[in-house]
């Protein structure tokens, strides 16, 4: 097709009728699979089931079109029923509705601010740790559905393990989720076995979500009460949706816009809070469903899942929650297991991989699994990695010295990266009392990057003029040159 004589790039879910097919099937599957955690969430809240419901409808359908990483699935979440538990339980649905509206302004503030950049600074071991993590929350998760349920579940789970497992060695044609949840669905129905079903979980609604504003009162107290609330979604649902995003890009081996997820997910999110959601992001579950599971890979099966969801829990509710929990729990099981980097803990990558990136890839398990939050854990990864990389760096900096043969001068070289950790020590690597009137360090082999470096540099500087010695500091990088200059003098260095 063109346009004003430019050719425009069909989507690929045109280009292709098999591709059309995969997509629209994932949708289907991901949106069967959405509909159990929305009304979890929702509970988790303390909201009616359809609070969720309509979430993850409005977030899935915008998201199709705003964000930056196609087939990624957003939704209402656990992380973010979590931060507005508090305020719905204290001041009602209206605030909560009030809170997702201006976290996603926040969100598309953080982006335009450049938040996205962030994920550079994310180590390999804290993003194998919080895949790691998320394995086992969407494995336990599936636990409560386990316990204490008539015998019948067990052998109905075995049997829809083997099928998504075993099927796609014999086809791929169709998604081997959506097959074993169609069979045990149907073989429930013929039997009339009496297993927990999807409408155990809640009641699901009959009618559309309905566009209007807040029922808050439009004061400086409703802000107040609000803001910290909308800040915990905006930096909680940006995390995950940008952590969630980087594994698919991982998976698909593609390069996905963080930029306009950021915002796109700001965008979600105001749609969510003016329709009545709950809020949420990206949903890293469904999205291993969509992506690892069911093979999609473009924006149509985001679009259809949430398109799905409504037509599902609103026309064909009853339908629907005769599906027995046992064939999704059987889904997120295997997703659990494909998701888990089980390379990470073979004894042979854990002989070779250095102290510290394990105990960071730890440190981010731990921290996901007893707060049951991925923002958490991510935080506490990254600062545990930025310790081990300071305690790593700070050995780089040696000094080595040289008498020249005048005995007039000797002339120190100082080696290594010089920053708060590695500077410390520096001050007492000189021979201030011996050394010949005449000094000098010669930095051509190191960088400065702190005021720390500086501040060590004119400490040694002075400890040598107060003995009437001559220091010279040379052969400093331009960067390096530039920071001493501008901080040189002006720290009370030696004071």
């Amino acid at each position: 097709m063109r346009v004003n004589g430019t050719k425009l790039r069909n989507p690929d879910w045109l280009a292709s009728p098999r591709v059309l097919r995969t997509e629209v099937l994932a949708g289907l599957v991901v949106a069967l699979a959405l509909i159990p955690e929305a009304i979890s969430f929702s509970i988790l809240a303390g909201v009616d089931p359809k609070i969720g419901l309509f979430a993850s409808f409005t977030m899935a359908v915008t998201i199709a079109f705003t964000g930056g990483r196609p087939a990624m699935i957003s939704a209402a979440t656990g992380a973010i029923a979590l931060v507005v538990a508090p305020l719905a339980r204290d001041h009602g649905l209206g605030f909560l509705v009030a809170a997702v509206i201006l976290g996603g302004l926040l969100q598309v503030v953080l982006a335009v601010a450049g938040v996205a950049k962030l994920m550079r600074f994310i180590p390999r071991s804290v993003m194998v740790g919080f895949v790691n993590a998320l394995a086992i929350l969407i494995f336990t998760a599936q636990l409560p559905h386990l316990i204490g349920v008539p015998w019948l579940v067990y052998p109905l789970v075995a049997v829809a393990l083997a099928i998504i497992w075993f099927l796609p060695k014999a086809t791929t044609a169709v998604p081997a989720p959506l097959v074993a949840i169609v069979l045990l669905t149907a073989f429930t129905a013929i039997v009339h076995v009496a297993v927990p079903t999807v409408g155990d979980e809640g009641t699901l609604p009959d009618s559309l979500p309905v566009l209007g504003l807040p029922d808050v009162p439009f004061t400086f107290d409703t802000l107040k009460t609000i803001a910290p609330y909308a800040v915990g979604i905006a930096l909680v649902g940006l995390m995950e949706s940008l952590m969630t995003a980087k594994l698919v890009d991982d998976i698909t081996d593609t390069r996905s816009d963080k930029t306009r997820e950021s915002w796109g997910q700001g965008v979600a999110n105001i749609v969510t809070g003016f329709f009545g959601g709950m809020g949420g992001c990206a949903m890293i579950g469904q999205t291993m469903i969509n992506v690892k599971a069911s093979g999609a890979r473009t924006r149509l099966s985001t679009f259809l899942a949430g398109v799905f969801l409504l037509i599902l829990v609103v026309a064909l509710g009853d339908v629907v929650a005769t599906i027995p929990m046992a064939a999704l729990v059987a889904v997120m099981v295997i997703v659990s297991v494909s998701t888990f980097d089980w390379h990470s803990i073979a004894p042979a990558t854990l002989k070779r991989m250095p102290a510290g990136e394990i105990i960071v890839m730890v440190v981010t398990v731990a921290g996901t699994l007893v707060t049951h939050n991925l923002a958490v854990g991510v935080v506490l990864g990254v600062l545990t990695a930025m310790v081990v990389f300071a305690r790593r760096v700070a050995h780089f900096a040696e000094v080595t010295s040289v008498l020249m043969p005048d005995g007039e001068t000797r002339v120190y070289t100082v080696h290594g990266e010089l920053f708060f950790a590695s500077s410390n020590d520096l001050v007492y690597q000189f021979d201030y009392a011996n050394d010949p009137a005449h000094v000098v360090i010669d930095m051509s082999a190191a960088h400065v990057w702190d005021a720390s470096s500086v501040a060590a540099l004119d400490a040694i500087t002075t400890k040598y003029e107060a003995r009437g010695k001559r220091v010279e500091i040379t052969s400093l990088n331009e960067a390096s040159a530039r920071f001493h200059a501008n901080l040189a003098g002006k720290l009370g260095a030696g004071h």
